[in-house]
């Protein structure tokens, strides 16, 4: 006997539900993570702006003391091989281009058919008329300061990383439907993880550089009431009063 329905019986539709509750997470997860790279974005401004504020205080304390030091070294090497009397008649002068600089003839063009192609490319791809609100306009805006700039060096690499990371973008898909949402923020997350990685490596690059260390060790000492920098300036100030007591005794009388 087959079985019968009742015609009653309405046709089973499947919920949305599942969907909505996805980019309900996806939105969650997306909000979480920009509260972290803002927070991990304050952390190296500050560590940045406090190196770069150690880097003016050495270079205006202790900075010049070093050179100065330098300075009074080479005058005494050069005083008592006695040869400071023969450079200075000895002075010659000559064309060469400045270093750094290359000679004209062997200067090229920065600018490639290649360059040239591949900014047409960027600039499609990303031109500021093309977004559909002011803040995606914005963010094409950036990129094309940041294009014109590589372009302008002639840089194809910087050019081709503008257009893949475009091409990686969360403004790269097009729709308003909820597939595309969803690519939209699936992108948007792998594109924060992918900043604070990079933000991670550029804080550890950071404090990994001997000024850095540097910077700890003041600090360590302050914290202990100590002053590591002024100690530094009163041995290089005894330093260079030796220096130049040494130099001015190398000297023939007046």
């Amino acid at each position: 006997m087959r079985p019968r329905y009742h015609q009653t019986v309405a046709t089973l539709v499947p919920s949305d539900r599942p969907r909505r509750n996805d980019l309900d997470t996806l939105r969650t997860r997306v909000a979480e993570l920009e509260t972290e790279l803002a927070a991990r974005h304050a952390e190296h401004t500050r560590v940045r702006a406090g190196l770069d504020a150690f880097r003016i205080r050495y270079r205006q304390q202790v900075g010049r003391l070093h050179e100065q030091l330098d300075a009074l070294e080479l005058a005494l090497a050069e005083a008592e091989l006695g040869i400071l009397s023969d450079r200075v008649a000895n002075a010659e002068t000559t064309n060469e281009p400045p270093i750094g600089i290359a000679p004209e003839s062997t200067m090229r063009s920065l600018t490639t058919d290649a360059v040239r192609k591949l900014f047409r490319d960027v600039a499609k791809a990303i031109h500021p008329d093309l977004a559909e609100d002011d803040e995606a306009r914005q963010r094409r805006h950036s990129l094309m300061i940041e294009a014109n700039r590589a372009y302008a060096s002639g840089d194809e690499e910087q050019l081709r990383a503008i257009l893949q990371a475009w091409e990686r973008s969360p403004d790269a898909v097009p729709g308003t439907d909820q597939d595309a949402l969803r690519a939209r923020l699936s992108r948007r997350i792998e594109q924060i993880e992918d900043q604070l990685l990079s933000l991670s490596g550029d804080l550890a690059a950071l404090r990994d550089t001997s000024l850095w260390k540097l910077k700890a060790m003041v600090d360590d000492e302050a914290a202990k009431g100590n002053d590591l920098i002024q100690d530094m300036v009163r041995r290089l100030n005894r330093d260079i009063l030796v220096a130049t007591n040494r130099l001015d005794a190398l000297r023939p009388p007046r």
